[in-house]
């Protein structure tokens, strides 16, 4: 791979893209800066996959928060050896990953398998959930399989300090250059699915439901029921 390319001016490209589009998103399709609901067509299978998802996203999102923005240094400070860290690393990553990939399945098969969701699905919506699901699984697997059976790869020391050296804008891209191919793929097709954030319905994790707690219930009638009232 190109290093410079890649781990140098790849994230910026990005980073670009994911702002500007957003903003124009906003600015010129404020309407469409939503997630809209198929609840209304199928609530079982919406609420399991929903659930697990969301959950284990989140519970991803603190981990690599831990792995990536903190330094070994920090943890090694506190008395935390690598030996302890990457044990739970692989224990909790492990788990939200097997959570946000269980999600996904179920939200893609519930798109497949139900024809008024299907019909209501773009192809954003299939993109979304089969590239979370590459991602996801690519992630899962390192964290499972890779680092029990191969090695705990020490990310800490390549992919984390590289990552913050962006926020520098000083990019340390051959930090990059020698980490397995496996964390590499990973990382792209990451920073892909970020690139595509404005265009999906991903958008609405910028949002801060401030209102929600305060707005009006929504009724839904069924047609028949409302007719049989009027006769």
């Amino acid at each position: 791979m190109n290093g410079l390319f890649w781990w140098g001016i790849f994230p910026y490209i990005v980073g670009t893209i994911l702002v500007v589009a957003s903003i124009y998103r906003f600015v010129f399709r404020g309407k469409s800066w939503h997630a809209p609901s198929t609840e209304i067509f199928e609530k079982k299978w919406l609420r399991a996959g929903s659930l697990l998802f969301h959950w284990g996203i989140l519970f991803a999102f603190i981990g690599h928060l831990m792995g990536v923005l903190i330094p070994r240094s920090f943890y090694l400070a506190l008395g935390v050896t690598d030996h302890l860290y990457h044990f739970f690393a692989i224990a909790g990553g492990g788990l939200a990953g097997l959570m946000v990939v269980a999600g996904l399945i179920i939200l893609l098969i519930r798109k497949f398998t139900n024809p008024r969701v299907s019909a209501h699905a773009s192809f954003a919506d299939y993109f979304t959930v089969i590239w979370l699901l590459i991602v996801a699984g690519i992630g899962t697997y390192m964290t499972i399989v890779y680092n029990t059976t191969v090695v705990a790869y020490e990310y800490r020391v390549t992919i984390g300090p590289w990552f913050r050296s962006l926020f520098t804008f000083q990019p340390d891209y051959q930090l990059m250059t020698g980490v397995p191919l496996l964390f590499q793929i990973h990382v792209i097709t990451s920073f892909i699915l970020f690139a595509a954030i404005p265009f999906t319905q991903l958008i609405h994790m910028f949002s801060f439901p401030g209102r929600y707690p305060a707005r009006a219930p929504q009724q839904y009638r069924a047609r028949d029921e409302y007719k049989n009232s009027r006769q």
